[in-house]
């Protein structure tokens, strides 16, 4: 069974606040107020996940539509499991789950994310950030927080 994490419902939850405002600071879209009460039962009893079977029709359908604007693989095409890593060096994903990519389901994806992420192992994250910026803007943010990390490790070598 594949959850959907918290963070995933707070990020849809900003997604629709952005996309359809309040308009007097008190009514909320009803994309919004589904997944509003989603995140508040989990708050309330303190859940990490929801289960993406028990969720409301609305909840899910607005998750859904936020879940489409974000990257569909974390592929920076710098693939080593092709060359016989069981775990991509350029992506961070198993051998299994860069096969059975297409197959998966969304919440299965976005586990798989979410653990790439919270690794940061991955090229992705760090030698080859500008590739997996989304869009121009993006890729030059990337590279400039790349190069002020350097920078800073840099200033740390030289003071130690």
């Amino acid at each position: 069974m594949a959850g959907i994490h918290i963070t995933d419902i707070e990020a849809a939850i900003n997604h629709w606040r952005a996309r359809k405002p309040s308009p007097d600071g008190v009514m909320l879209a009803p994309e919004l107020r589904a997944l509003a009460e989603v995140y508040a039962l989990m708050v309330y009893f303190h859940e990490d996940e929801a289960d993406e079977f028990s969720l409301p029709e609305a909840a899910w359908q607005a998750w859904q539509v936020w879940y489409d604007t974000t990257p569909d693989t974390p592929c920076i095409a710098i693939c080593s499991t092709s060359q016989g890593d069981s775990l991509c060096k350029g992506c961070g994903r198993t051998f299994d789950e860069v096969q059975h990519w297409p197959g998966m389901s969304a919440t299965e994806k976005r586990q798989t994310w979410r653990r790439i992420t919270q690794e940061g192992h991955a090229w992705r994250f760090n030698r080859y950030l500008e590739r997996a910026a989304e869009g121009p803007a993006a890729a030059t943010q990337a590279m400039q927080t790349a190069a002020q990390e350097a920078h800073r490790q840099r200033r740390r070598q030289t003071t130690a």
